[in-house]
């Protein structure tokens, strides 16, 4: 398995540990990803099964965030997590569209503020379920704060992420697509926001939500272009990679989220001694996709002062 594989994988097990995924669920979508029933359930047999079933999960506030040394406290935020952009809203331009990438035309959705601009630009990269209204909404979240923002289908290849019938099977079709299409892929949506009249040619920065933070970091590893990203608690590329990044990289973490935490000394050591620009964020008492006010773990305090601080970054480093 490949590392994006086995971040599927693992979150998978974990999923069906803590009573999140039934057994029978948990198997299709490990299968999704190993191409085999039987190789399936030979990993979950070496997982531990849920001890009981787990309790509905109600959104919980948490306290203040654990900076990393010289962070600051961003401004309040433009817009409030939660509260969804309509894609009438008057102040934004928002549709679906279609623009060349490597070998197939590749699909995604569009959000801009009204006006001419020109305006910096964001890369949206989707969690491990495509291209859903969650994700476009983000993209209007962006819009609404003055970005052109572009989420990518990374499952345009495959017909889009509202074709697959299956959405079961979303996962192991991301999770078997080569790393560096998934780079690829993000490099043309790049390029696509350079073709617009309103966007900031220079000025591109890109965020990603677990699966697809762990995209955000392999996009800045090998695209020089991006001056600012921000991965949510998503897998962190090899240490070897971190000299390639020339974006300024804020990363967020929720402190119950331990599988993805094993990852930050490294990475941040990496960072370090290349005298990138990190910081990061740990929630306490927040998992894994806490942003997502979609899903059962969505956590209302983590999600906002991310979102204010994920402003104040691109703020500094795409408007500044």
């Amino acid at each position: 398995m490949n590392d994006m594989q086995r971040y599927l994988v693992d979150e998978f097990c974990e999923d069906y540990q803590h009573g999140r995924l039934s057994r029978r669920e948990a198997l299709r979508r490990i299968a999704g990803v190993v191409g085999s029933l039987a190789a399936a359930s030979s990993i979950l047999a070496a997982c531990a099964p849920p001890a009981q079933p787990a309790p509905t999960a109600q959104p919980t506030a948490a306290p203040a965030a654990k900076p990393s040394p010289g962070a600051t406290t961003p401004p309040a935020p433009t817009v409030q997590p939660g509260v969804r952009v309509s894609p009438d809203d008057p102040a934004i331009e928002a549709r679906k569209v279609e623009f060349p990438g490597q070998g197939a035309t590749l699909q995604g959705y569009l959000a801009k503020p009204k006006g001419d601009g020109p305006f910096a630009a964001v890369l949206v990269c989707h969690e491990n379920r495509g291209l859903v209204d969650h994700i476009q909404d983000v993209a209007r979240r962006f819009a609404r704060a003055g970005y052109v923002a572009l989420a990518v289908d990374l499952l345009s290849r495959e017909g889009g992420t509202d074709k697959i019938a299956d959405q079961a099977q979303v996962p192991g079709l991301l999770g078997n697509a080569p790393a560096d299409r998934l780079v690829q892929d993000f490099q043309s949506g790049l390029r696509y926001l350079q073709g617009q009249p309103s966007v900031r040619k220079d000025r591109m920065g890109m965020v990603g939500f677990c699966f697809g933070g762990g995209v955000t970091w392999q996009v800045a590893t090998h695209t020089p272009e991006l001056r600012a990203a921000v991965p949510f608690y998503g897998p962190t590329p090899p240490p070897q990679e971190v000299p390639n990044v020339q974006a300024a990289v804020l990363a967020f973490y929720g402190e119950r989220d331990q599988r993805i935490n094993q990852g930050i000394p490294a990475i941040e050591a990496a960072m370090k001694q290349n005298n990138k620009t990190f910081e990061k964020m740990i929630y306490p008492d927040a998992d894994h996709a806490f942003f997502n006010d979609t899903g059962p773990r969505y956590n209302p305090e983590a999600s906002r002062d991310a979102w204010s601080r994920t402003l104040a970054w691109f703020e500094k480093y795409l408007r500044g």
